[in-house]
């Protein structure tokens, strides 16, 4: 293997292109001010109570917040979840999955 395609090949797995392809990672850190306080603003939150967020696959955080605005999703903290994404649409959603997947 040339060490262009290794290159290659080592672009094509990374979790950082993937989650640009799924929103825009600069796009959902503007987006993600409300996140910060439980969150912490890289997603590495030292408070257990609050899941790590980042470098976490973009679509699994999609669909997390996605089931947090419908009520689908339960637990001790979903109804203020569910108020902190309920005037977010789709495409903020993809944008703040982005940014913390892209984080590491």
């Amino acid at each position: 293997m040339t060490y262009q395609s290794f290159a290659l090949l080592l672009l094509t797995l990374s979790p950082s292109l993937h989650a640009s392809d799924f929103g825009d990672p600069e796009l959902g850190k503007m987006k993600s001010p409300s996140c910060v306080f439980c969150h912490s603003p890289t997603g590495e939150t030292s408070n257990t109570d609050y899941p790590k967020l980042s470098g976490q696959d973009s679509t699994y955080l999609y669909n997390t917040m996605k089931a947090y605005q419908s009520g689908n999703r339960q637990g001790d903290y979903a109804e203020m979840m569910r108020a902190q994404l309920s005037k977010l649409d789709d495409q903020d959603l993809r944008d703040i999955a982005a940014f913390y997947a892209s984080q590491h």
